[in-house]
């Protein structure tokens, strides 16, 4: 089962349109995960029309029109893993160990709202990711996504895709 991994797409304000390279990986993907900071409706009807499947959430940068279609916190069974999906965990301090904590019963919490990439494992065996965003690297070198793969109930060849700058 491959996977897409995006967050904070902030469309129209960051960007006028999603990147080429990561409308590309809609159609290979099984599953697209979004973490939340859509902005527009008009990024959500795209998404929900290419791909496959859609598990996403809402952002703190997310209006009505928005939480009316998306839940705060998502969870979905892929592949013999559990998923959540959320877009804010606080600070990078300690976030391992209050994510375990909080989300005691998932094997992958797909999270947004820094645009820092992260791939971490809690104590627990919790795999935390975050794609960054496609569209507002603020500090970071690249704007990016991710990929990954769910093969035989185990999570693999998770990837961070850098985009070129615009």
């Amino acid at each position: 089962m491959r996977l897409l991994l995006v967050s904070d797409t902030h469309l129209p304000k960051r960007a006028k349109e999603l990147p080429a390279p990561l409308l590309a990986e809609i159609p290979r993907a099984d599953v697209v995960l979004h973490a939340g900071d859509w902005v527009d409706t008009a990024t959500l009807d795209l998404l929900e029309g290419r791909s496959r499947r859609l598990v996403g959430v809402y952002g703190n940068n997310d209006g009505p029109a928005l939480r009316a279609r998306l839940p705060e916190v998502a969870r979905a069974d892929l592949g013999g893993l559990r998923f959540g999906v959320v877009h804010e965990t606080g600070s990078a301090q300690g976030r391992e160990r209050r994510c375990a904590a909080r989300f005691p019963d998932l094997d992958v919490l797909v999270f947004g709202h820094s645009h820092i990439p992260w791939d971490t494992t809690a104590d627990t065996g919790l795999r935390l990711l975050n794609p960054g965003s496609p569209t507002d690297r603020r500090r970071q070198p690249h704007c990016t996504y991710m990929t990954a793969e769910v093969t035989g109930g185990r999570l693999a060849e998770v990837a961070l895709h850098r985009l070129p700058r615009r």
